[in-house]
């Protein structure tokens, strides 16, 4: 939450504008706004949920690392899509519910296609193929 607020209050140095004409502000300050909300009802939450262990499992972050590390070197040196699906098969490594071939075809297959989206429909350059 003071992280959310600190860039918060950097944001609202900057011009907010308008949702018709955002200023460079608006965006940051949204973002930060959000996440602060998101802050305040995990701690509101924390007080009426019974504790939990937090276990640290190093092999699990580290697959984790590995799989978004791949997928920016796949997506630079061949495409995109290619590396959407090493960063799935590789990340459900991870997984305690085991390794399903068919979810991540799944998970895969959603990605990609928001991916399509992002480029397609909003223009964004992404090197999908």
């Amino acid at each position: 939450m003071a992280i959310s607020l600190a860039f918060g209050l950097q944001a609202l140095r900057y011009p907010i504008g308008d949702f018709s004409r955002a200023g460079p502000g608006l965006f940051p300050a949204m973002v930060s706004g959000i996440l602060l909300v998101i802050g305040a009802a995990t701690v509101v939450r924390s007080f009426f949920v019974e504790r939990v262990r937090l276990s640290i499992n190093f092999r699990n972050i580290a697959i984790i690392l590995g799989s978004l590390c791949g997928l920016a070197l796949i997506s630079t040196y061949l495409n995109m899509i290619a590396g959407i699906v090493f960063m799935v098969f590789f990340s459900s490594l991870a997984s305690s519910s085991g390794f399903s071939w068919m979810r991540n075809v799944k998970v895969s297959l959603g990605l990609v296609a928001m991916a399509l989206a992002l480029q397609k429909l909003l223009g964004l350059n992404l090197p999908l193929y």
